[in-house]
Order: structure tokens, then sequence, then C-alpha cells
């Protein structure tokens, strides 16, 4: 990234911005030179909703998840609940059970990945770290070659496992309306049970190292606890009948910024609790809850403003559904927000970058829930489908993706051709909030006087990158790098400076 204003010096960024999407910053500066507002623009046109129409809808989870080459599991999964209910047939137990261990390795790989390679570095390495420095591997030199290796080996078996039951590492093939196509066997269920004690392991380890230099570091803490990185919105996430957090199947609930549960509701009705507002300076959609309604880019229990993400599931849940989770659910919260919030319920956490470490807890959670459903009897049957009988007509299925509530509605004709698409996607959900998020970090630390350095950018970038965004869910543009441009407004509309990555 370099600076096109004489007075400032050249500064650089490595290409990879670690997120995946196309994104671009507009700050605008008061005549006093504070910043006025900010605009996180996806200049980008999505064009899935519209290429499926006239599809079959059983080709949609294989066509779906190409949507996206960092979580094309999730949309999979979306893909066939919601071909499911199109056809009103209810897959066997087994099969279900293989779509959650599928998606279980998926998780497992995936926010391993984010830890790691996107947002440790601003951790691990540390923020205002030089620039060649805050990567993957300035990681494994922090954490060490042992470390650095488990990390490769965490994302190879998750990726085994989607193998094993989805039919290739990536872009996965087997699961159809009614079910799935294929079983495992007891050898392959015996691999996935080692992989998921192997997986338990590295996720403790990777609490340990969260621990021991992120929270016992002050200046880390600080950042964590501090509000240059805090909006208190409402949270949403997909929770079991015990309110815990499931990834694969639920009721998606929805609780106020004071912790108070405003409901849950049945995925099929989530047109009742969202809608999506537009504005003419970006192509993605901004969702926000119909019940609270849209008062701006603002925070607080009057405006519908909510999150979806790791950090929403933990302060949606009142507990976690495996026991070493369960322990460290208990320690987050007891760190972060020890005081009750309304209705009894734990505290809530508001600050965007406890997502990492909300992220871990998750991660232990997807392993040991990996051994769970490996370990299950029924894992290794062959009733893997119900052949679906019925007239195609409309179905919604939904999934926790990594970043945020994932939804697939589709409307058919009677011969189970799509006609019409909508899909709200884990980065849709929290455009509003990463907007928002982005402001008040531009806000904290770009003042009258300042230099601009790159890790004064750093810092605003950290905003967004705790979500995990993914604007390929969204957008599509050549050549699939994550182009970044920022441009700084004085008071006036004229640009001050203009700095560039990819454009």
């Amino acid at each position: 990234m370099e600076s096109r204003t004489p007075t400032m010096q050249r500064i650089t960024i490595d290409p990879i911005t670690r997120l995946e999407g196309h994104g671009k910053i507009e700050i605008f500066l008061d005549e006093r030179g504070e910043v006025a507002n900010t605009y996180f623009q996806i200049p980008e046109l999505r064009g899935f909703e519209r290429f499926c129409v006239g599809r079959p809808v059983e080709e949609m989870p294989v066509l779906t998840n190409r949507i996206c080459g960092v979580c094309p599991e999730a949309h999979h999964m979306a893909a066939a609940k919601a071909a499911d209910a199109v056809y009103h047939v209810t897959p066997p137990r087994p099969a279900r059970l293989l779509r959650e261990l599928l998606y279980s390795g998926f998780y497992f790989t995936d926010h391993t990945t984010h830890f790691y390679a996107l947002g440790g570095p601003d951790f691990i390495v540390g923020p205002d770290a030089p620039l060649a420095e805050r990567s993957i591997l300035g990681v494994v030199r922090k954490v060490g070659l042992e470390i650095g290796g488990q990390v490769i080996q965490a994302r190879r078996s998750g990726h085994r496992v989607v193998e094993i039951i989805g039919g290739r590492g990536v872009h996965p093939a087997t699961a159809v309306p009614g079910g799935m196509t294929k079983g495992i066997t007891e050898e392959q269920r015996a691999e996935i049970e080692a992989i998921g004690h192997w997986a338990v392991d590295f996720a403790r380890g990777s609490l340990e190292i969260f621990d021991r230099i992120v929270l016992q570091n002050p200046g880390y803490r600080e950042l964590l606890e501090g509000d240059a990185y805090t909006d208190r919105t409402y949270y949403m996430g997909l929770v079991d009948e015990g309110m815990h957090p499931n990834f694969y199947e639920g009721r998606v609930r929805v609780v106020a910024p004071d912790g108070e549960p405003l409901g849950t509701y049945d995925p099929a009705e989530y047109t009742d609790w969202i809608a999506e507002r537009v504005e003419p300076w970006t192509y993605l959609k901004f969702p926000y809850l119909k019940r609270v309604g849209w008062k701006g880019f603002v925070d607080g229990k009057d405006s519908g403003v909510y999150v979806a993400s790791p950090l929403a599931r933990l302060n949606v849940a009142d507990g976690m559904a495996t026991p070493l989770a369960q322990a460290e659910f208990e320690r987050f919260f007891a760190t972060l927000a020890p005081q009750p919030s309304a209705g009894g319920r734990h505290g809530m956490v508001h600050n965007r970058l406890a997502t990492h470490w909300a992220r871990l807890v998750e991660l232990l959670y997807a392993a040991e829930r990996l051994v769970e459903l490996a370990t299950d009897p029924e894992i290794t049957s062959d009733d893997v489908r119900a052949v679906p009988t019925a007239t195609p007509t409309e179905g919604v299925g939904t999934v926790e993706a990594p970043r945020g509530t994932l939804t697939h509605h589709y409307w058919t004709d009677d011969r189970g051709l799509i006609t019409r698409v909508n899909l709200v996607v884990g980065t849709t959900n929290n455009y509003a909030p990463i907007s928002m998020s982005v402001r008040r970090a531009a806000q904290s630390f770009i003042h009258a006087g300042t230099v601009v350095t790159d890790g004064l950018l750093n810092r605003v970038e950290m905003a967004f990158r705790s979500y995990d965004p993914c604007f390929g869910c969204a957008t599509h543009s050549l050549p699939g790098q994550m182009p970044l441009e920022v441009t700084i407004h004085d008071a006036d509309g004229g640009i001050v400076d203009v700095l560039r990555q990819h454009c």
C-alpha cells in the first residue's frame, strides 16, 4: 500500500489482507481533522441468486458450494437442508449424523485457519509488528515450528474428514435431498474418531496459546476490553433445546444487548424476523431485526443491528453442549463479563476482538462433537437416504457458517426447477456491525495530526478482520484477491490521501 500524498512517506502492506473478497473503505474527516464518518463499501455485484434460477433444486448443494472456496461445506449443507424442505422429506438419523460429522470436521479446519493465518498475526505477532512479519510465517516463528506443523496437520485432518464423508476434500458432493449418497465404513469411522481425539488436544493447546500470548499481555488485554472495538448490539445464533450452540440444526435465538432474550424462531420463519436494507453506495444488503427496526448504523437496544458470529453464538447461548468447551465458556464470561446480565444470564461480551477467543471455544466444541458423532452407534448405518416422493415447492435451509447464520431459501416449480433464490450469508448478516466497527476503530485511532502508519491502518483493518468476513460469498470479481482501497477525505469532500492494495 502506498501513499499518493507527497508529504506522506510510502506505506507498504502485504498483498494478503487476510480475508476473502473485495472491500473499499472511505474515511471522511471534519474541519478539525477528526473522523466524521466511514463507509465500508462492497463495490461488486452478487450474482449467485440470479444464475441459480432455472437449475434443478437437487443441483444446488453442489452448485452453491462454489460460492466460496473458504466455506463450501456451509453452502453445501444449507443447500441440502433447503432441498430437503423443498421436497418435504426428512433424512434418516444416520444421514443427519453424517452431515453434522462432516460439518464438525469443516468447522475445526476453518476456525484453525482463521486463528492462525488470518486473525492470529494481529495478536500472536502483534498489530504494530513489521509488515513482513505479520503473516502466517510470522506466527510460526512466534509459536515455533512444532506448533506450526500442528496447524498444518489440523487443516489436513479436518479436510480428511470432509473427504471421507463428502467425497472430496473441497466442494463436497454427497449431501442430496433426503440425506446422503453414501455412508462410511467402520475403518473410516475409526480414522475419524482418532482425528477427533487429536483435534481435542490441538484445540486445548490453541486456547493455552491464546491465554499465554494475549490474555497475559497487558497491551492486548487493553485492546480486548477497551472501547475502540466495542459496539453493543443484538446477537443471533442457532441453538439446541438446551440453548447450546449447534452448528448444523436447531432454532435461531436472538438476544438483546443487555442479555435479555428477544425470542427464538424456526429457520423457515426468518422473513418474520429479518429484513434487508439497501444503501445506494454498496452492492451488499444490510439485514436488521424487523421487530426492532432500522435506526441507522448505531448500537443499543433501540437499533435493529445484530451480529451473527462466534461471539454472537456464545452470547446467545446458556452454555456449551460438551464438557471441555463448557469449562472454557465459563472462563470466557468470567474473565470478560463477570456481572450477570438481564434475566440472570451470563454477562454480555461486546468487544469484537473477543471473537477470536470465542472462535477457539468453538474450535474445542467442534473437536469434542467430532468424537461424539464418530462414536455414535448409528454412524456407520447404511440407512442414509429417504428418497423424495412429494411434489417440490418451497424450502428454507439454515446452518451456522463459521462467519454467522447462513440461510438458503428456494422456490421451485412442480418439476423442481428453481424459480427464485434468496441467500442470507454469514457475512451479510454482519455487514452493518462491520461498518460500525470500522468507523469506531477509525475514530479511535485517527485524529488531527495523526501520522497514518501501516500499524495504524492495520488496527482499522482489525475491526473487520475479527468477524472473519468472507465477501466472496456476496461478491465475485477477478483476479480473486482482496483489493483494498482506503480514501481519506477532508471536511469539504476533497481527497486527502488514497492508500491502495491491488486496486
